[in-house]
């Protein structure tokens, strides 16, 4: 942990000052830069304090809570060290440069800062979900292997991609409080039945995992709401409820990824 002392009058800054200063490329990287630094000291924080609240049996589990909970926190970190809400970003600013941290009002039209490394601006899918930039260079990532899952189990590509983002947020080394692993996040059972030997290879995880997606397809006559309900809580409870099941978690999650689904096919299409 990195110790600051807002008392210290440190020499570094008085140093840039006998120098002639930073000129504003300079600024500009510095100010990016101890903005970032407060954003993840406030997203560890968040992460600490989380941890610390037993989460309750009806929330969001193996299926992108987790995901969604670590997207909240970097954006709720972001918003606090723009709005300078703990003041280490001005703090060490003015410990370099000697000068106070521009105000937003004072950036033009720019009204906010440079995202936090690694998680860009989010783009809207329907209305309140978003996904972040990380998650569409994961995918990209992944693009070999999907392509040839879909095209192995006649499934689209951009479905993939849905479900993908959902179960495990495009980390191939997710793992749900309930066991599920990898990519699509398959228990071991079906993994096995799936004909998967290494659970943690992305390409047989993918292609096991497209391989259930599609069974479920066919068992329910193409119906892909049914079908991803199925993928969710089991083939058994959705036969039994005719339909989706009344589970709030089942709902949610074929809500997710019929909406990532549509994002996706949207992008492909430029729209």
């Amino acid at each position: 942990m990195i110790n600051i002392d807002p008392t210290d009058k440190a020499q570094p800054s008085a140093g840039l000052q006998k120098a002639g200063g930073l000129d504003p490329k300079k600024k500009a990287k510095l100010e990016k830069a101890v903005q970032e630094f407060e954003s993840v000291f406030v997203g560890y924080m968040l992460k600490t304090m989380r941890a610390t609240i037993q989460k309750s049996d009806m929330a969001d589990e193996g299926f992108g809570g987790d995901m969604l909970e670590g997207m909240f926190d970097m954006e709720m970190a972001r918003h606090i060290s723009q709005s300078k809400g703990l003041g280490v970003a001005e703090m060490l600013y003015k410990q370099m440069t000697g000068e106070s941290l521009p105000s937003p009002s004072s950036r033009g039209t720019q009204t906010t800062a440079t995202p936090l490394a690694g998680f860009s601006e989010t783009t809207k899918v329907h209305g309140a979900r978003t996904r972040p930039e990380t998650l569409g260079r994961r995918l990209e990532h992944l693009d070999e292997v999907i392509q040839e899952a879909a095209g192995q189990h006649s499934l689209d590509a951009n479905l993939l991609k849905a479900v993908i983002a959902t179960e495990s947020g495009g980390k191939a080394d997710s793992v749900s409080t309930k066991g599920a692993k990898g990519l699509m996040q398959l228990i071991d059972s079906t993994a096995s039945d799936m004909g998967v030997s290494d659970v943690w290879n992305p390409r047989e995880n993918v292609l096991g995992g497209a391989k259930y997606l599609k069974a479920m397809l066919d068992r329910f006559d193409g119906d892909l709401s049914l079908a991803l309900a199925s993928y969710n809580a089991g083939p058994g409870a959705v036969e039994k409820h005719k339909g989706i099941p009344p589970y709030k978690e089942t709902k949610d999650y074929v809500n997710k990824v019929l909406d990532f689904f549509h994002h996706f096919s949207n992008e492909d299409k430029g729209e």
